[in-house]
């Protein structure tokens, strides 16, 4: 991997991962394995090297004047030709690398926020512990792993899953004042944890935001899907975007990263860096 932007003396080229991944493995998942080598020339990066170059910025009080109390990142994978999918899943256009990236976000975060869709369509699990970061997050005042938030208007989720039933830290649901109470009743009972983020049936983003941070978690990370992260940039409520541009075409229908009705005016990002592998292009825009 090397580093595209911004330009340092640690822009050498690093060969990508020699291991070879087979399909079932090779998808977007907290399941999926990052360990690796440490980041010496001409290997890939350490995991160290990818949460600094990662990092979320300082936050809080202590931080200085001016710093933001909260953060919201959101990492998305994308085509040349805008895909956000490929077949309804994300991992077609992903490669180990990204998946490595992923993970790390996912090790830096506090909570993971994702749509209803998304976690039935991705069959997500629970986040878990992963000794590679254990120092950092107990470092950072983080638990063992991140939670994950599932945003649902309708809670017409499986609460017999793992990611209910037995996860490291509970899970976390986002939902509106006017969901169903055997729905919110049938959650609980599972173990999850549910949090009111808005006066009707939907969640407003600015109120899940601000909900999640006073239950102290002030990383956050989305990884949609297209329509919750198009509520989010249109509430004016994302801070970064980390997007992987794969080179890939795939033409088809598919969904872009963000969906559902068009902002006013057009939210301008600045580009904060740009790290390049094998065709691949792992960015990070934040807001200005």
């Amino acid at each position: 991997m090397r580093r595209l932007f911004p330009v340092t003396d640690e822009t050498e080229i690093r060969s990508p991962a020699t291991e070879i991944r087979s399909p079932e493995t090779e998808i977007r998942s907290p399941e999926t394995e990052i360990g690796s080598p440490e980041g010496e020339t001409g290997q890939e990066w350490s995991l160290a090297e990818l949460a600094a170059a990662y990092a979320y910025p300082e936050l809080g009080p202590g931080a200085g004047p001016g710093a933001p109390e909260v953060w919201l990142r959101a990492n998305m994978v994308s085509t040349l030709d805008g895909a956000a999918q490929h077949d309804g899943r994300s991992h077609p256009i992903s490669t180990a690398t990204d998946m490595r990236i992923f993970g790390t976000l996912r090790a830096l975060a506090d909570v993971v926020v994702v749509g209803a869709e998304t976690v039935r369509q991705e069959g997500y699990r629970p986040a878990r512990a992963r000794a590679d970061f254990a120092v950092a997050r107990e470092a950072a005042g983080q638990g063992p792993a991140p939670a994950i938030a599932v945003v649902s208007a309708s809670l017409d989720l499986d609460f017999s899953l793992p990611l209910y039933t037995s996860p490291l830290v509970p899970t976390l649901i986002l939902t509106g004042a006017a969901a169903a109470p055997d729905r919110i009743a049938a959650a609980e009972k599972a173990g999850a944890r549910v949090v009111i983020a808005g006066d009707g049936v939907g969640v407003d983003p600015a109120r899940a935001v601000r909900a999640l941070a006073d239950l102290g978690h002030t990383r956050l990370l989305t990884e949609g899907g297209p329509r919750l992260l198009g509520q989010l940039v249109a509430a004016g409520v994302l801070d970064e975007l980390c997007l992987t541009l794969s080179p890939m075409l795939t033409a088809g229908d598919a969904q872009r990263i963000a969906g559902g009705p068009s902002v006013a005016v057009p939210s301008r990002f600045a580009l904060h860096s740009l790290l390049e592998e094998d065709g691949f292009l792992y960015s990070r825009y934040r807001r200005p």
